[in-house]
């Protein structure tokens, strides 16, 4: 069995490469931006491509390719119930609901008039996000109808821009009082207040819908799993001080001991309804013990959580503390199943 792997440099594809040389696969490392890509993996049974949701020509043109290769026969990862809803929170929310997942209550309107009459009468607060971006970005707790509005009025107006500078900005002011990062972060959030990144400035505005879920009251963390076939890995994220997200905050405690198994059978349950190559999982529980389901992705940072990768549970929620590469298990998933 041959591979094809589309390589970008920080991405699974490290590990992929590093993997099939050291196990004597036969593999290639093909562009899937040439035109002739289809013809580069003609000779291969797989194709695997670690597409992110910041890089333009990913997101232009990853899924068109995969699923094509998927549907004339070739293994890909991700395969297309993996990521079609890859950095699409909307399209999360009517898969997840589908499927009876605890989904956090969300709201999405396409209409500005029943997004301000549905503003009018619920209760608050909600969180505001946007259907992509990831590490918590273009996600704001709303307290009022008179902040709804305000943000229902620009989604139907000129809309969000992809790259949020000032709270980009204030994201990196934390971290260097938190002692996270150096005064350099500082200079590069300045900069980044008059000059927009390269990715924001070739995608459109988000405008034409708007998207609120329930706030969770919670405890102050959330905990991120994530299951590859029949194994799962989980791991709790701290709230940024006099925050409520979560998500990018890069406090992160990796104890398997604490994790409440509760957490693990759920993830292993959607995973299995998902049909899912791989799926990370941000699960949040209320103050009346409710576990609830924030949002979910294909893909999920490896280096430097080492720590979360010295062990894992089977689907019976048995737990085996050895050390692995989660990449490396995409790969036998794919030329093992």
């Amino acid at each position: 069995m041959k591979i094809a792997i589309h390589h970008r440099p920080g991405s699974f594809s490290d590990r992929w490469i590093a993997y099939c040389e050291q196990q004597n696969i036969p593999f290639k490392v093909v562009n899937a931006f040439d035109s002739n890509i289809i013809e580069q993996v003609k000779d291969c049974d797989v194709f695997m491509w670690h597409h992110h949701h910041g890089q333009f020509k990913d997101v232009l043109t990853a899924k068109r390719i995969l699923f094509a290769l998927e549907h004339a026969g070739v293994k890909v990862f991700p395969d297309f119930k993996t990521a079609w809803h890859f950095d699409d929170k909307v399209a999360q929310k009517y898969l997840l609901e589908a499927i009876d997942a605890p989904l956090v209550p969300s709201y999405v309107f396409y209409d500005k008039e029943e997004a301000l009459q549905w503003a009018n009468t619920t209760s608050y607060p909600k969180v505001f996000k946007l259907k992509g971006g990831a590490g918590s970005a273009n996600v704001k707790l709303v307290k009022t109808y008179k902040e709804a509005k305000r943000l229902i009025n620009k989604a139907f107006g000129k809309g969000f821009a992809q790259y949020d500078r000032f709270g980009a900005f204030k994201e990196r002011l934390r971290k260097v009082k938190e002692g996270k990062a150096g005064l350099l972060e500082i200079l590069k959030g300045i900069g980044r207040l008059f000059i927009t990144t390269e990715f924001a400035k070739q995608q459109a505005p988000e405008k034409g819908y708007v998207y609120f879920q329930d706030f969770i009251e919670n405890d102050g963390f959330d905990i991120r799993a994530t299951v590859m076939n029949n194994r799962a890995i989980a791991f709790k994220r701290l709230t940024r001080g006099n925050d409520f997200r979560a998500s990018g905050s890069g406090d992160v405690i990796f104890e398997y001991e604490n994790i409440d198994k509760d957490y693990i059978n759920l993830a292993f349950s959607i995973a299995k309804k998902l049909n899912s190559q791989s799926v990370a999982m941000d699960f949040v529980k209320s103050k009346t013990g409710e576990i609830k389901l924030i949002e979910i992705s294909y893909g999920f940072t490896a280096d430097g959580y080492e720590e979360a990768f010295a062990g894992y549970w089977d689907s019976k929620i048995n737990w085996h503390e050895e050390q692995f590469n989660p990449q490396e298990w995409l790969i036998y998933n794919l030329t093992h199943g």
